[in-house]
């Protein structure tokens, strides 16, 4: 399916990107939405279980069960003009090319004025984005939630891993611009590092992020969501559980406490269906990005 006046998805007809059910209340006019979601179906790196490729798909099939309205917010998507623009067609295997493609859809995003929204896919689909997003915004700050610290400098072997897409996201930004929140699991050199060289809040979410709101006013920020974050009673869909973690509301609130701030662009990560057969995962997941697009997208005019 062609998206109308599509002039910044030619991408469509060259075979990088795919459209299928799209995400709840989404428009097919791309140049009238203020944000775009688009599938990042990476599923290179995973290093537990694999899955993660399924689910951004999975989260718009449940969007369907969804009311367009949020009554945290009083407010509806019926009201936000935000395009489902299918998933980036990746070569799974091909890292390289997987991050140039994902780089050539984003960079065409934030040329045309939109707000990026990208469901993964496996975390790593961060690192590519934020690349991008820093050149735009130089000062940019990024904040994580997520169960891991996913600081390690190489994991198995390679530098590019879901185990490391923070640590590589520190020499982009610098360590001082990054933010994480929720962090329950890592090697002890990883909680060494953050202590040293992040903005480093273990254990909590909402609290923390409290604190540093103030800070954060007036910077570009772009917010990465690792779904495992929250604790696997509430989500279990994912490739490596982490007991201990958050609750849906507690994630609900913090997307809340971030409508205020300039937040430029958004993923959220790691949802795999394969490891969750009640859906439960991706249900959460959906109302997230309903909140999300109502926190930070654009009412129509």
């Amino acid at each position: 399916m062609e998206l109308k006046n599509n002039k910044y998805f030619s991408h469509i007809k060259e075979g990088l990107i795919s459209k299928s059910t799209g995400f709840i209340g989404s428009t097919e006019d791309y140049s009238s939405a203020s944000l775009v979601i688009l599938g990042v179906p990476l599923d290179c790196t995973v290093s537990f279980r694999p899955g993660t490729r399924f689910g951004p798909q999975e989260i718009r099939l449940q969007s369907e069960g969804l009311e367009t309205y949020s009554p945290y917010l009083d407010r509806d998507l019926n009201d936000y003009a935000y395009c489902d623009a299918g998933n980036i067609i990746l070569p799974q295997g091909q890292l390289k090319e997987c991050f140039r493609r994902i780089q050539v859809i984003i960079n065409n995003l934030l040329e045309g004025g939109k707000f990026p929204f990208f469901l993964g896919g496996e975390h790593l689909i961060t690192l590519p984005a934020v690349e991008v997003v820093a050149r735009l915004y130089p000062d940019l700050a990024v904040l994580q939630f997520d169960a891991h610290a996913d600081l390690r400098d190489v994991y198995l072997g390679d530098k590019f891993s879901h185990a490391t897409v923070m640590r590589r996201i520190t020499e982009i930004i610098g360590g001082k611009n990054l933010f994480q929140f929720g962090i329950r699991s890592g090697t002890k050199e990883e909680f060494i590092f953050a202590q040293k060289e992040t903005n480093f809040f273990p254990f909590e979410v909402k609290e923390p992020l409290k604190k540093v709101n103030s800070f954060l006013r007036g910077r570009p920020v772009y917010i990465t969501l690792d779904i495992d974050v929250c604790d696997p009673a509430y989500a279990p869909g994912v490739g490596t559980p982490e007991p201990g973690g958050c609750t849906p509301q507690e994630l609900i609130q913090a997307l809340h406490l971030m409508g205020a701030q300039q937040v430029v662009g958004m993923d959220l990560v790691e949802i795999n269906p394969l490891s969750d057969p009640t859906a439960r995962t991706a249900a959460l997941g959906a109302k997230l990005v309903r909140e999300a697009i109502l926190s930070f997208g654009r009412p129509c005019l």
